[in-house]
């Protein structure tokens, strides 16, 4: 993930954007001789907890701002724990290096990091690295020239190694930390909570959140600045707990109700969906900050509460274990609530940058409540301004669209304004594999002589359909729906194609045509003439490569057709015993 999130006190540099060849991190040690014995790494990082890795050795700027490492504050975590992490890490490579080049790269932790999206995608192509004495060995190119070389030590090798068992709760504080230094970076990001999307009602329930934030976000800076939880500042922290739950677990449950309702009009109801957003867009940019600022100060109280634990530690087991359990109990709602939020956020921002795409809708009043004021309803431009810093911090936007290989439509058409729209509904990863545009309903064919007149304008006005075929699905919509109002007909994943036709001769109008069977549907689509053979087959071939009958629907049609049989046979005795004549006698032996 792309995404500033880091706290501003965390020491080091800090990489919030990408390198223009952050993409062209080389793995550049399948030959022996690129990794040799003499090439000792010069950055060694271990990956302690998925996502989080302690670096030794040089670690430069420009390798941390293009492979996305993000500095993780310690100022939490005791000198003692620092030594003994360390120390344990660097077992690893004493054990495990003959030469003892790794040993000596660990003679001191340089920094703890999270892993972005570009570092994680490097880092975890182990199949592309050398495998050298348990670690993973590669070059990274920065502007073509080999910038650097790095050691990789991936936490399956930690764990294994049962190293990260013995420095628990070390690692417990420096996880807890990553979270408050991750979900602090979010907060920061939407600072649009502007006097507009705050409602009269609103604006004291954020005042008593805000004071609650700001009294732990006080006591957290003072804590690292001493390297302690002093007894005074716990205590004026611990008196706050009640109150910091009851705030977590009011947007939690807000949050949780947006989703459900969401949820509950799924694809089945997008009209439904879309005015549940727009009606509720100002309440969901609220729930949503609320609840990230409600976990930053629980994660922060946490964060304390297992410092004062790790300090007595030293002398009670217990109180050693409890950090540990802290963690993985804040980690689990950390998480949680991470996850909510992003989906929400997704959604709402996705449907915000459709209507922005829609012909002058990103200017137009939202629905709104009926209770609000009609000068306080917002238009989706501003509440989009107001949202995207953290919907972009959460979700990096999906890059613009272009045109596919083939392009079933006639010509000059302006796909662009399609694909500015498409673009919103395609999910990461995905690829438009095919465009295409069919033949107008010809509304006018049936109207001649004197009605002859009426034919073309009705013609052309006549809506096309538009179909997009991804790596994933199909993707229908009328264009006067799409392109008005951004609406689809058909989501169809491609593992629901049964069988594709099409034709090899055009119809009486020129057109070519493909048939389309779903299990729920068949669907025909009419190519205009002036579209090449060669694309309408190109379309074909696409959605013929899914085509695909599973075996339990093709036990189904095999039993219902010798159940049909079965039915066919008792009618026809039945029919045979009804016409017999009265009286009659069935015959009892073979004829004579």
């Amino acid at each position: 993930m792309q995404d500033p999130l880091d706290s501003t006190e965390a020491a080091g540099p800090e990489g919030n954007g990408r390198s223009d060849t952050a993409g062209s991190h080389a793995a550049d040690c399948s030959a022996p001789h690129s990794c040799s014995d003499s090439a000792a790494a010069s950055t060694v990082l271990v990956e302690v907890r998925p996502g989080l890795a302690v670096a030794f050795g040089e670690v430069p700027a420009e390798f941390i701002a293009g492979l996305e490492l993000f500095p993780v504050d310690l100022g939490l975590v005791s000198a003692d724990d620092r030594t003994r992490i360390s120390a344990a890490l660097a077992s690893i490579g004493n054990t495990a290096t003959v030469g003892g080049n790794l040993a000596n790269s660990f003679a001191g932790m340089e920094g703890v990091y999270r892993l972005g999206d570009t570092a994680r995608a490097y880092l975890s192509a182990g199949g592309a690295l050398a495998v050298k004495d348990g670690a993973n060995l590669g070059t990274v190119f920065l502007n073509g020239k080999i910038a650097h070389a790095v050691r990789w030590t991936p936490v399956t090798a930690v764990t294994a190694a049962g190293v990260a068992a013995a420095i628990g709760p070390g690692l417990a504080m420096v996880a807890l930390q990553m979270m408050l230094s991750q979900v602090s970076g979010l907060v920061r990001t939407n600072i649009a909570l502007t006097s507009q999307v705050l409602t009269t009602v609103r604006h004291g329930q954020w005042a008593d959140l805000t004071a609650l934030v700001d009294t732990v976000d006080r006591a957290v800076g003072r804590a690292r600045e001493l390297g302690s939880v002093t007894t005074t500042e716990w205590e004026k922290v611990a008196a706050k707990d009640d109150d910091l739950r009851k705030q977590r677990e009011t947007y939690r449950l807000n949050v949780g109700e947006h989703v459900r309702q969401l949820g509950r009009f799924g694809q089945l109801d997008p009209t439904g969906r879309r005015q549940y957003l727009e009606t509720n867009a100002r309440a969901i940019i609220f729930d949503a900050h609320a609840l990230l600022s409600s976990l930053k100060a629980w994660t922060g109280y946490q964060t304390l509460h297992a410092a004062r634990a790790s300090a007595a530690g030293r002398a009670d087991d217990g109180e050693a274990r409890l950090v540990e359990i802290i963690e993985r109990e804040t980690g689990e709602e950390f998480n949680s609530a991470l996850a909510a939020t992003k989906g929400l956020v997704d959604s709402l921002t996705r449907e915000l940058r459709i209507i922005a795409e829609l012909p002058g809708r990103a200017t137009v009043p939202l629905i709104g409540k009926r209770k609000d004021a009609k000068k306080a309803r917002l238009t989706s431009a501003q509440l989009l301004e107001a949202i995207q810093p953290l919907a972009d911090a959460l979700h990096p936007p999906v890059p613009p669209l272009h045109a596919p290989a083939v392009v079933c439509a006639p010509e000059p058409l302006d796909l662009e304004r399609y694909l500015r729209i498409l673009r919103w509904f395609l999910d990461d990863g995905e690829t438009l594999r095919v465009l295409g545009l069919d033949a107008p309903d010809r509304m006018g064919a049936i109207l001649d002589g004197a009605k002859g007149k009426v034919a073309p304008t009705r013609e052309k006005a006549a809506s096309r359909n538009l179909v997009a075929v991804t790596d994933r699905r199909i993707i229908t919509a009328r264009t006067n729906a799409f392109l008005g109002q951004g609406e689809i007909a058909h989501d169809i994943p491609v593992d629901r194609v049964r069988y594709v036709r099409a034709p090899g001769t055009r119809d009486g109008n020129g057109r070519s045509a493909i048939d389309l069977i779903t299990p729920e549907d068949n669907i025909r689509w009419l190519f205009d003439s002036d579209v090449d053979n060669t694309d309408v087959a190109a379309l074909a071939a696409v959605l013929a490569e899914s085509m695909n009958i599973p075996d339990d629907e093709r036990v189904q049609l095999q039993q219902r057709r010798r159940a049909t049989i079965e039915v066919g046979t008792k009618d026809e005795g039945a029919g045979t015993e009804s016409v017999e004549p009265p009286g009659s006698q069935a015959p009892t032996g073979d004829a004579e």
